[in-house]
């Protein structure tokens, strides 16, 4: 049946980010369970179907709501306009108490692990996606510790579940051979579980500190001015940079040239920014804990993300120490290599193909 999967790229923007990067990156590993792609703009070699533009991510709330709306009942009618037998979809979204089978990737729980008052996201985490994915056909995660979350906040059976690992770009992420500099790297955003706090402190705590500076990526939000107080509060404005957001382009330069990206956040889906700098070669000093270990292996150093003492300490030791970062160095290229988009799609074909 030619129409038989619907790949549903509503969340695909021009220039995708974070769950669209994957959904972009997903979708031509999936070319031979000839799909129709239902998106807002024509993709050559596809079969598309075409939805309106108002349901994308760049929209804010609007275009949650917008998506939320079209999902329940629009995209119903596609189905069976289409007479398809499955829904692929790169989040936990779908039409509930309909006729509609699908299967849904799910990234992260946190905002059910670190929620916020008054926040939307946390009730479309606790009404809406465990609704979702009770009616799921099957269950895609990121990693095994977000398939743990799955089971444990909403009961689900493991069973259920498949954890298929991401990649990163290693066309735009690879070695460069670029001279050293002086600086630490973080990349992400600067919400609380991300751990900037500690991070900030053990940087401060470095016995030497005045021989490095400490560099932070990410697009500024609400949580930024607490960072930059803190800054202030230990005397660090002059080794301590806010970035702001770095085009994508330049991220592997920022990479290449780093002592060693700091990555201690409390909780990942699967922790990108890991695989991005070890395609890179730059040394990884991240969290033991949540999917961490799952894509570092044993290509980085693991640290308590609680314990600033250790933090630093990581820290000290990839900068004072050439063979350690040499180490880290041959080991991340080599971890890096073992993932890649063809393998993600190879994956995820298989479930899909198991299901239609």
């Amino acid at each position: 049946m030619p129409n038989s999967l619907l790949i549903n790229l509503s969340l695909l923007t021009p220039e995708p980010t974070g769950i669209g990067t994957y959904a972009a990156n997903l979708f031509p590993q999936l070319q031979q369970l000839e799909p129709t792609l239902l998106a807002s703009q024509q993709i050559d070699n596809y079969n598309c179907y075409q939805i309106p533009e108002t349901l994308s991510p760049n929209r804010g709330p609007k275009g949650q709501i917008n998506r939320l709306l079209w999902t329940q009942f629009k995209l119903p009618q596609i189905y069976n306009t289409l007479q398809s037998s499955l829904i692929f979809s790169p989040i936990p979204e779908a039409p509930l108490h309909s006729k509609c089978r699908y299967i849904v990737t799910v990234h992260d729980l946190i905002p059910l692990r670190f929620p916020q008052k008054f926040s939307r996201l946390t009730a479309y985490f606790r009404y809406y996606i465990p609704q979702v994915l009770w009616q799921a056909e099957h269950i895609i995660c990121d990693s095994e510790a977000t398939a743990a979350d799955v089971a444990n906040f909403y009961q689900i059976p493991r069973q259920k579940m498949t954890a298929i690992p991401l990649a990163c770009d290693n066309i735009n992420f690879r070695y460069l051979d670029l001279p050293a500099k002086n600086y630490f790297l973080y990349t992400g955003r600067h919400d609380p579980y991300k751990n900037l706090e500690r991070l900030i402190a053990a940087f401060a705590s470095l016995p030497d500190r005045t021989n490095y500076e400490l560099w932070l990526a990410g697009p500024p939000n609400a949580y930024t001015a607490q960072s930059i107080a803190q800054v202030k509060e230990l005397g660090l404005q002059s080794s301590v940079k806010f970035l702001g957001y770095v085009a994508y382009s330049q991220l592997p330069v920022l990479m290449n040239q780093a002592i060693a990206l700091v990555f201690p956040t409390l909780w990942e889906g699967f922790g990108l920014p890991i695989l991005e700098a070890m395609a890179c070669g730059t040394p990884v000093i991240t969290s033991n804990l949540s999917s961490m270990p799952e894509v570092a292996g044993d290509a980085a150093l693991l640290v308590n993300p609680y314990s600033i003492g250790e933090i630093a300490r990581a820290m000290q030791t990839v900068a004072r120490d050439s063979k350690v970062r040499s180490n880290l160095k041959k080991a991340s290229l080599a971890r890096a290599n073992q993932f890649s988009w063809h393998k993600t799609g190879e994956a995820t074909a298989k479930i899909l193909q198991q299901h239609l």
